[in-house]
């Protein structure tokens, strides 16, 4: 029987975990999971990216180049729609339709996450990945 890969959305600042804190955000993910799961890229958080890319400060731009590079590893999803202005609001809007866990570390988007029950990754200690919220996998 085919399982259905369980979708995670992955928030800008989780593709710049590799290079801060040493963490291999896909592996560590699977390890965590430890089910079939599809990280998923929405609009704007790629456009959040590309913006850093090309505006940022020097390092910045370095960063981000790299995290663009993590994001292809991603499936990429065209959010449509006035909540594709904000890359919170169209995390949020996604992550309650789709009923999937967001990985983030943004203290304010997990907030806003956790108020609609929805299943929340994050770094912990700086060392690992850990989850808030119970992830229901879909057979």
């Amino acid at each position: 029987m085919h399982q259905k890969k369980l979708k995670v959305i992955l928030d800008t600042n989780v593709f710049f975990v590799p290079l801060q804190f040493k963490i291999y955000i896909f592996e560590e993910l699977e390890t965590l999971l430890n089910m079939n799961f599809e990280p998923v890229v929405l609009s704007p958080i790629k456009r959040e990216l590309e913006k850093i890319a090309k505006q940022d400060s020097p390092k910045m731009r370095k960063l981000a180049s790299y995290a663009l590079k993590l994001a292809e590893k991603c499936v990429f999803f065209e959010v449509k729609g006035k909540i594709s202005l904000s890359p919170d609001d169209a995390i949020v809007e996604m992550a309650k339709k789709w009923r999937c866990p967001v990985f983030t570390n943004d203290r304010e988007l997990k907030k806003k996450l956790r108020n609609i029950r929805v299943p929340v990754i994050y770094v912990r200690q700086k060392s690992r990945l850990e989850i808030n919220g119970r992830i229901k996998s879909s057979v």
